[in-house]
């Protein structure tokens, strides 16, 4: 098959999509597709004619790609775009979208989670992997996934919306109950999470939200034991536990070598296992999620499990949760891409 692997973007998220879909795009590769690898935003302005002649670049167009300790600077990628089109589609990529038999979404973040991608796709009528763009939606919204988990009965810490103004923060500082957690409603990778630990702190998290866009939220700061849950059609995958090395599981732990240790099948009860598993599969369901995700939780003390977010794209890098659940019941990298897309083929998106 042709596909693109559509990576990059203008999210905050954008190295991580970028190392994704390096991975993904050798791994469909090996698997014998005519895989290439496109730039969401950069696009490729110098294609060859006929443009259907990309899809048999020998190497898939793949570019070296690391992640840095430091979210990347996305005025640079502005920058590097010749002409002032303000279009989040670079040259050829629609273009080269519609020639394609599928478009494996390596993207993650606000250009890729928030359905706007998903929405343009369904308006050419070209398949994609993953989930459509209401239920991505809803789940980049931390604050709508809330309260869809409310209405489901999944347990979440207490939580509220902030609206406020530079004037109010030294207000919010002293009266926000403490211990907290101080994020935008629409970050990934734990870039625009805050953990406060005093109100000075909260007072600077307060200032340094607004930066990661999107509304505010407080929530509820629990603490036990961080585990995620992937979902691959209709079954969950193994939970991994996550031990960060440095007490927090930030964007360095996630993604930089011995960041965290990663425990995988996670060492919990069978109960705890089926438990996790149900509400992962429960919320996955409740949004309308299609093919995979990935929900994190926390595991208090008592042994009750505290459902955080989901991703409708969670990450496929080599440092990646999903993978290492999938090679816990046997599947390949490479038989889980492939698995993807063949889920995602059958989908009937309406249109």
């Amino acid at each position: 098959m042709k596909i693109v692997v559509l990576a990059g973007g203008l999210s905050s998220e954008r190295a991580v999509s970028l190392v994704t879909s390096r991975a993904v795009c050798a791994a469909l590769r090996e698997n014998g597709h005519q895989a290439v690898f496109v730039d969401l935003y950069l696009g490729i302005p110098d294609a060859p004619e006929p443009l259907e002649r990309v899809f048999d670049a020998p190497d898939g167009l793949c570019p070296p790609a690391e992640i840095a300790e430091q979210a990347p600077d996305l005025q640079a990628v502005r920058d590097s775009r010749a002409g002032d089109s303000k279009a989040l589609f670079g040259p050829n990529v629609l273009e080269l979208c519609r020639l394609s038999d599928i478009v494996f979404l390596g993207l993650h973040g606000r250009d890729g989670e928030d359905g706007r991608v998903q929405a343009t796709l369904d308006l050419f009528g070209v398949p994609y992997t993953g989930s459509g763009y209401l239920a991505s939606g809803l789940a980049m919204d931390k604050a709508m996934t809330k309260r869809m988990m409310e209405s489901a009965g999944i347990p979440t810490p207490k939580w509220q919306i902030l609206r406020y103004a530079e004037s109010d923060i030294d207000r919010l500082a002293e009266t926000l109950p403490m211990p907290c957690v101080i994020k935008c409603t629409t970050g990934g990778s734990s870039l625009g999470v805050f953990l406060p630990d005093d109100r000075d702190a909260l007072r600077d998290a307060l200032r340094n939200v607004s930066g990661y866009g999107g509304e505010v939220i407080m929530e509820e700061r629990i603490t036990g034991r961080e585990l995620t849950v992937g979902v691959l059609g209709d079954r969950a995958l193994p939970a991994v536990e996550i031990v960060p090395d440095g007490g927090e599981f930030d964007y360095r732990a996630k993604y930089q070598t011995g960041g965290a240790r990663e425990l995988c099948p996670a060492p919990i009860t069978p109960e705890q296992q089926a438990e996790a598993g149900r509400l992962a599969l429960l919320l996955h369901n409740t949004l309308g999620l299609q093919v995979y995700s990935r929900t994190d939780f926390l595991l208090d003390g008592d042994g009750r499990f505290w459902c955080l977010e989901v991703n409708s794209l969670p990450g496929l890098t080599g440092a990646s949760l999903v993978p290492k659940e999938a090679a816990a019941i046997g599947m390949t990298y490479r038989e889980l891409c492939e698995e993807i897309v063949r889920q995602s083929l059958r989908l009937d998106r309406g249109v």
